[in-house]
């Protein structure tokens, strides 16, 4: 068996962060924990993995250790869907051998990912 993947990502805001989240990732948003220090998405499947935001105190600082990659068959309008909720460009769009196509962006909170050209 293989492991379920669980995604966490801090947030100072998870009120705020959630729904930009939730509508890209196209999951629900669940409810915080009692001591609303976690809240959850919930994925459309039992496939997909789970996603929950953690409050935490600081903000942001540096660069991502870890970021997604959010594949779509038209990132273009993937992008221009993400910056109407509040996403950032960073940068100009990369390509790569073989027709790979990126954005690298920033959520709400400055959380970088890259949407990406379905290949």
């Amino acid at each position: 068996m293989r492991p379920r993947l669980q995604i966490g990502i801090d947030s100072r805001d998870p009120e705020r962060l959630a729904p930009f989240w939730a509508s890209a990732l196209g999951y629900a948003i669940g409810d915080f924990d009692r001591d609303r220090v976690y809240l959850d998405l919930v994925p459309p499947d039992s496939s997909s993995p789970i996603v929950y935001f953690q409050r935490v105190p600081e903000e942001k600082r540096l660069k991502n250790r870890v970021h997604l990659d959010l594949y779509s068959p038209d990132p273009e309008s993937t992008v221009s869907e993400f910056l109407s909720l509040g996403a950032t460009r960073l940068g100009e769009p990369q390509s790569g051998s073989e027709g790979g196509w990126w954005q690298v962006m920033a959520d709400p909170e400055g959380n970088e990912f890259c949407v990406c050209r379905a290949t």
